[in-house]
């Protein structure tokens, strides 16, 4: 029997994936304090390389270092650490595999103890218990510049050994908050029309190609929707697709949500905002995205990759074998099972732990993610992401992952990591646009 996880898989690149399963990006924190890479990142992802995903997929490295996702992002942006990108990419790469940096700006979603003015299409600001200051709107020079240093981190990519890039333009970050006409409400060539909103992307991967040349792995991450009414919807989505097939690119993963509608981590935001009820069919089947990549499969013409829910051998199989997808993007189960993949393949396990169905305040419903008190819910929802988050610290340290963690105490060390990771972010920053040279450099 043809095990169809292990069949490599040549991207129009030139480049081929020994398998069929990546490990998808999440958001590591573990940068120092000047956002360089560190001896952590290389612990960490010799442990992924060294788990047989055919693809790892770094978490965001920002192209500006004043705007970022999550205090302790790597970032490429006049801060050096070229040495460290190299040590990086080197120990990501020792199982055979290819590693790709994920290029992002995180726009109007970089809290307030990182950024007291993000930036956006518009002056739209994040409505998320007061944690985001409103957004600038950016101008055209700006958004010009953004595009080459989009370039610029995808040509440094290249010269430190990385396999490929991914351009993030999902989950609400700069990129995707262009294509949405609820965060964009510009009048000029960057705003109106799906094709006004799309530019920067579309500029930006073209920037990108030139940038590193014919023979690298060029990605995107996009939303299949938005799921908030009038934002970016499966229409735009399908129309986008369709823009991107005359670029060249290798691999577009289907994802979903923002900040506000964050479907991802299973929690649906303000209900007044939601665009529609999750489709029965969705909650149905394993991966979140399935149905949506479905109607982007026939508008494409480039390698699709579905990431979000997958945990067993046969809904990885049953996507592939569909044609649903091309690769199978892994997320949470890596976070305490660095080696999944490598035993997937050896069919040894055919099922990823579910530790996201045990892990709340309590056993009573009012305690648990779907409780109807906001804040019980936001515990849990935070406090789960913030106990995956623990886990690839244990991880990065070499350390075994803690299982016996509770949502409560993750939830407070989540909050005071941020904090600790920030203040020490925010003080290298102040020396750095002083003119000081980044120690080690």
């Amino acid at each position: 029997m043809t095990d169809l996880l292990a069949q490599p898989f040549r991207l129009p690149c030139g480049a081929t994936l020994p398998n069929r399963l990546c490990k998808a990006a999440m958001t590591e924190s573990i940068a120092d304090p000047w956002l360089r890479a560190t001896e952590r990142h290389n612990t960490l992802y010799r442990r992924w390389s060294e788990g047989g995903a055919g693809l790892l997929i770094t978490g965001n490295v920002q192209i500006d270092r004043r705007v970022l996702e999550r205090p302790g992002n790597v970032a490429i942006d006049g801060n050096g650490g070229i040495e460290r990108l190299k040590a990086w990419a080197q120990a990501g790469t020792v199982g055979g595999n290819h590693l790709w940096m994920q290029i992002s700006h995180a726009g109007r979603q970089s809290p307030r103890y990182i950024a007291r003015e993000p930036m956006g299409p518009s002056a739209v600001q994040l409505d998320l218990l007061g944690n985001y200051a409103k957004p600038r709107e950016l101008r055209e020079d700006e958004i010009l510049d953004f595009i080459q240093r989009f370039a610029h981190a995808a040509r440094t990519a290249r010269e430190t050994g990385f396999t490929g890039v991914q351009i993030h333009a999902a989950h609400g970050y700069l990129l995707s908050s262009f294509l949405s006409p609820v965060t964009n409400v510009r009048s000029d060539a960057w705003g109106g029309s799906i094709e006004n909103r799309a530019r920067f992307l579309v500029e930006a991967v073209r920037a990108t190609r030139a940038a590193v040349g014919d023979d690298f792995a060029v990605g995107i991450k996009l939303n299949s929707d938005d799921f908030r009414k009038g934002g970016f919807s499966n229409e735009d989505c399908l129309r986008v697709v369709e823009m991107l097939n005359a670029e060249k690119v290798d691999l577009l993963e289907i994802s979903g949500g923002t900040y506000e509608q964050p479907r991802l981590l299973g929690f649906s935001g303000r209900d007044d905002s939601a665009a529609e009820p999750q489709r029965q069919s969705t909650k149905q089947r394993e991966a979140y995205f399935l149905d949506y990549a479905e109607r982007i499969r026939a508008v494409a013409r480039m390698p699709l990759m579905v990431t979000g829910g997958f945990r067993t051998r046969a809904g990885m199989e049953e996507a592939l074998s569909g044609g649903h997808c091309d690769v199978i993007g892994l997320g949470r189960p890596l976070c305490t099972d660095t080696d999944f993949p490598k035993r997937l393949l050896a069919r040894e396990v055919d099922e990823a732990p579910r530790y996201e169905k045990t892990l709340k305040l309590g056993r009573a419903r009012w305690l648990s993610g779907a409780s109807p008190l906001f804040f019980i819910k936001l515990i849990n929802v935070l406090g789960q992401q913030g106990w995956y988050y623990q886990q690839l610290f244990r991880l990065a340290d070499g350390l075994p992952p803690d299982l016996d963690r509770g949502v409560a105490k993750s939830f407070f060390a989540y909050l005071a990591d941020e904090q600790t990771v920030a203040a020490r972010m925010r003080k290298a920053r102040r020396a750095l646009d002083a003119g000081a040279t980044p120690p080690g450099e």
